[in-house]
């Protein structure tokens, strides 16, 4: 139980009463006492009404998913439940979560016994990772003021925010096989567009893989199978070293307008962090995301406090894998993009598109392209030029230099819209790819 500074108050004043009654003449001294009788009946209401105001109360937070990315609203539901027979005059509901710019504060007046109230919050999400929603701290007290109770309420559900992505309509993609020599064939679990012929079937294969001419013709169940296209998986390789990433001190975006309410699911375009890492990381992600929309198969690897390794797959449960490490990433790696590089092109088919995203303006990233290009593996660089995060060099010098290799590379700096820079870049002649058309 807190006592708040009014209960100071409230003994002065009932002090000095009994200090009147002390001092004041003999026939006056029973109005006072009245008076300090009154007032000591006060105090024990007060305490009594304190001690039972949270008795009963039970409060439920719930949300539609937990799984948003940065620039969208999460909603959330709060429900206070009155098990008791006494009502509430007021309760003072705070949430306690780290999530930044949270609005789930909020005082709730007149619950009757039995009854509930509930009510909304809505957050603009502006930052990338997990979060606890909770505890949350429940308090209330005395008409009087003079005494406060709180409860806490603890809570096992996360929020994962995933990082901000915009949706690209062109980008450099896989140029196919290489011309000559004959084409690498690994069979595939998954289905893919390429076809190797059929087999018997085998206790635990798909319905769905069954071809039934086959099946007609030779008298017994026959399955498709697939094999992997050997030249077009794509892989972002995402520099979480930790000298080379910089960033400036900020305030959080938070303006949520009231009339953004009303539309839900609502995503308002919210400005990167002056950090050139949450750069490099929403435009891994939305290279991801663009190449798995393609139905291309997606790699991802970057070396933070740990290695992070996804092998190349298809579909949206591999972007999901993607977004979720990159929820997460953080920059404070050991190992230099040009080690990941060297430690991982080995394990990579030979003409898959590798795409680097970093914001190094080192020569090492002339030699990381040359590496890449002589283990027949096809580049693509994403430089974030650290000059306006509080470095006095710039890329420049550097994206000229890979180009020199006929690499695509495309420069982003500060406050420059990713899907502008990741889009209208000039890439070398011939090697930016858009998605099929319908019908073609």
């Amino acid at each position: 139980m807190i006592i708040r500074r009014t209960f100071l108050v409230y003994l002065v004043l009932l002090g000095g009463v009994y200090l009147a009654a002390y001092l004041s003449e003999p026939q006056n001294t029973y109005v006072y006492y009245r008076v300090g009788y009154f007032l000591i009946l006060v105090g024990l209401v007060s305490l009594v009404w304190t001690a039972a105001s949270l008795r009963g109360l039970e409060i439920h937070r719930s949300s539609r998913v937990l799984r948003q990315q940065v620039g969208q609203i999460f909603e959330e539901r709060f429900e206070i439940i009155n098990l008791s027979r006494l009502g509430r005059l007021w309760l003072e509901v705070r949430d306690l979560t780290d999530l930044p710019g949270k609005r789930g504060s909020k005082v709730v007046a007149n619950i009757g016994p039995h009854q509930y109230r509930s009510y909304y919050s809505r957050t603009l999400l502006t930052q990338r990772g997990s979060f606890l929603l909770g505890p949350t701290m429940i308090s209330s007290g005395d008409p009087f003021g003079l005494f406060a109770l709180e409860k806490l309420f603890e809570s096992d559900h996360k929020l994962v925010v995933l990082p901000f992505m915009v949706d690209l309509e062109k980008f450099p993609g896989p140029t196919g096989r290489l011309p000559g020599g004959r084409a690498l064939r690994r069979k595939s679990l998954e289905v893919t567009p390429y076809a190797a012929g059929v087999r018997e079937y085998a206790p635990g294969d798909p319905l769905s893989r069954i071809h039934w001419r086959s099946t007609a013709r030779k008298d017994r169940l026959m399955v498709k199978e697939f094999e992997q296209d050997p030249q077009a998986d794509v892989w972002v390789l995402l520099d979480a070293l930790q000298g080379v990433n910089l960033a400036l001190p900020y305030e959080p975006y938070d303006q949520l307008q009231r009339e953004q309410f009303w539309v839900l699911p609502h995503k308002v375009e919210v400005p990167l962090p002056p950090d050139t890492f949450e750069y490099a990381v929403s435009a891994a992600a939305s290279i991801a995301n663009y190449y798995i929309l393609e139905g291309r198969s997606v790699g991802f690897a970057s070396s933070a406090t740990q290695l992070n390794l996804i092998p190349a797959e298809r579909g949206e449960r591999q972007l999901g894998k993607i977004l979720e490490v990159c929820a997460f990433l953080k920059p404070e790696g050991k190992l230099p993009l040009l080690g990941l590089i060297e430690g991982q092109a080995n394990q990579i088919v030979r003409g898959s598109t590798v795409v680097l995203v970093t914001a190094s303006n080192t020569e090492n990233m002339v030699l990381a392209v040359d590496i890449l290009q002589r283990r027949d593996l096809q580049p693509v660089v994403v430089l974030i030029d650290p000059r306006g995060f509080g470095s006095a060099t710039s890329s420049d010098e550097i994206a000229e230099k890979i180009r020199q290799y006929n690499v695509p590379v495309s420069l982003i700096r500060r406050d420059d819209s990713l899907q502008a820079a990741l889009e209208l870049e000039k890439f070398p002649r011939g090697s930016v790819s858009e998605p099929p058309k319908n019908g073609e």
